[in-house]
Order: C-alpha cells, then structure tokens, then sequence
C-alpha cells in the first residue's frame, strides 16, 4: 500500500468515526418552514391564520395517529438539504408558551434536554445561542462540536410567535442551519405548534452519513411509514425526523415544567416522551441519562 492511499484510508477512517455526531446533531435534532429555501432566502415569517389552517388540513392525522397525541411529522430530503417539520397541539394556553419560549436562555434549557447537547451558552446580548454537541456520553467540552446559531424574534404579538434560531456553518461540512418555531391560540385552551429544523450539507458530510448508515445506523428507522401499512422510512430522513421529535420533546417537556426548580421534572419527562418511541429514540438507560445531564447542567450553571 503507497503512502497516498494509507493517507486516504485514515482519513475515510477518521470521517466515518465523527459521523454519529452528525446524525445525533442538531441534525439535530431542527425550511423549519417546509421546504424552506438555503438561508440566503428565508422564507417570510408567516402568520396565525396559515398555521391554524395547517393544523386544520392535518385534523385527521391530529385526531388519529400511532403517536397517541395530536402530533404530525414531514420530512424532505432534497439533493444537498434536509429538513423536517413537526405540527401539534399542545396542552397549554398561547401566553404561557408565548412567555415560556420567547427568550434565548429558555431555548438554551430546552436544546441541552437532547442527549447529544453537551453545553449552551447565550452570547452577545442574547442574539446568539452557541450549542457544543457530542456524544451520548460525558465529554469535556474541548472533544465536542460547536455550533453558533443567530437568534431572533421574527415576530411576536398577542396571537402569534415566531422564533428563529439559524447557523451558516457547522461540522463535516454542514451548512445553513435553521430552526423555527411557531405558535398560535387554538381551541380549546391549547396552543397551535409548528417546529421546523433543516440544515445543508456537503460532500465530506454526505459521505459521513452514508457511512454512518451502513454501520451504526443501519438498523435506525424514524417515523413516517412507506406505503400503506409498510415500514418506517430509514436513511436521511430518519435522521432528520428522530432529531426534529427529540427537539419538539424537548420544548413539550420544557412546557410542562419550565422553573429552574423543575429541572429534574424536565429531564425525566423528556427521557419518558422518547421512549413512548423507543424503536426509533432509545439510545441510553434512564438512570445513565439522568446522571449524564445532571452532571452537564451542573457543568453549566458553574461556568455562568
């Protein structure tokens, strides 16, 4: 063997071995419109009225699903492009998720319930949000991935909320980052959600992933069926809905128990909410979650 190629085989190696930060990754987890377009030309912020007619065309689904909650998920993959994008409803009223999540520090408590977080840290005034993922496991923050998101209020008013949260670069040459939440009164006392998560990629991430699931991933499904009655879709697209599902858990749980007392509620709500879907998000045992986290936020709160 020549030098060159040992060379190329290391390198291969040493792609092949970061890629299940890719897929666990905000990858993830996060268009978070639809379709969105590359971040050069966002999509308008959107209004009350089209989310709520959203939720209405999916009523059905909503009313009727193997989720057991009124919850719908899409993806797409495109040639260089995922994303994927969760509607529901949640059992709270508008002003309190409107108070709940309209602040970086409250996002900074929801994106460290995924496993894969490892630290969160609000910069520059709040108009950033800088994430260091890893993986499933204790890491000193020197081993983990940083990934700085712009945050921003798109719009926000009485009826309607509208958070943005986006990346131009991130690791094995993804790109073009973006997470959407939006929120609307709905019947009932409940809370109109739509969260959207997509990011770009590259040759050197295309062929991370393709690694990834041919080995560690091949077994790996996400949610939506093919064909009737058919199994669950893998590839990208699993991907992309496991980590979009782990990030809506995530703002569900933060919902449920947003104190800073509460922290404990939260971690083991969410754990519980993935294993409701435990073929396509189990990944750890509760207790070695709950250590792992706790251990992370405690990290956190010394630094701040």
């Amino acid at each position: 063997m020549n030098t060159h190629s040992a060379h190329r085989i290391m390198n291969t190696t040493n792609t092949a071995r970061r890629l299940p930060l890719l897929a666990m990754l905000l990858t993830a987890a996060l268009s978070l419109a639809p379709a969105m377009a590359p971040a050069q030309t966002a999509a308008p912020a959107g209004d009350a009225s089209a989310l709520r007619d959203k939720l209405q065309a999916l009523a059905p689904q909503l009313a009727r699903n193997a989720f057991k909650r009124p919850l719908a998920i899409e993806s797409n993959e495109a040639s260089d492009r995922l994303s994927g994008d969760i509607y529901a409803l949640v059992d709270h009223p508008f002003n309190s998720v409107n108070g709940a999540l309209r602040t970086p520090a409250a996002w900074c408590q929801v994106l460290m319930l995924h496993l894969n977080t490892k630290s969160c840290a609000v910069r520059n005034g709040g108009s950033q949000i800088e994430l260091a993922v890893g993986r499933k496991f204790d890491q000193p923050l020197s081993d983990t991935q940083k990934i700085a998101f712009d945050y921003s209020l798109a719009k926000t008013d009485a009826g309607y909320l509208n958070v943005r949260l986006s990346a131009a670069d991130g690791p094995l040459s993804t790109h073009d980052y973006s997470i959407v939440l939006e929120a609307a009164p709905a019947d009932n006392g409940k809370t109109a959600i739509h969260l959207s998560y997509a990011y770009a990629y590259g040759t050197a991430a295309r062929f991370a992933m393709k690694g990834y699931l041919a080995t560690l991933g091949s077994d790996k499904v996400g949610f939506t069926k093919q064909g009737q009655g058919g199994a669950y879709i893998g590839g990208v697209r699993g991907v992309v809905e496991r980590n979009t599902m782990r990030y809506y858990l995530a703002i569900d749980s933060y919902l449920d128990a947003p104190a800073p007392g509460q922290l404990d509620q939260r971690l083991g709500a969410w754990f519980d909410a993935t294993e409701q879907y435990a073929q396509q998000l189990h990944e750890m045992d509760r207790d070695d979650y709950l250590a792992m986290k706790r251990r992370e936020f405690e990290r956190l709160r010394t630094a701040s």
